[in-house]
């Protein structure tokens, strides 16, 4: 497994334990290792005021560990890019959602 940076460990842990909070900044991760098969889940209908991310697997940095899916407030004025997990070749590159002005 390759780590984009030292601050994405550091960053992992914190990220997972605000799971209702949008991350504190995205986080990147160059993976080696297949993730287990997606979990079927059933999208609630759309809240006004809120934005809905899928659950889906993440990697904290050692292994897969799966995140519900979550409402989380719109931020007026912001744009959330959701979460990226995609297979490059033999690689899999997985980037956490977050907002136009996270660090």
């Amino acid at each position: 497994m390759k780590i984009r940076s030292i601050t994405a460990i550091l960053l992992a842990a914190g990220a997972l334990s605000l799971p209702t909070l949008g991350q504190a900044a995205a986080l990147e991760f160059t993976i080696t290792t297949a993730p287990p098969p997606e979990r079927v889940e059933i999208v609630p209908a759309p809240r006004t005021g809120y934005i809905y991310e899928r659950g889906h697997y993440a990697w904290d940095g050692n292994a897969y560990v799966w995140r519900e899916g979550r409402f989380f407030a719109e931020r007026q004025g912001h744009v959330y890019t959701p979460y990226v997990f995609e297979k490059r070749g033999t690689t899999y590159y997985y980037r956490s959602g977050h907002w136009d002005d996270d660090g």
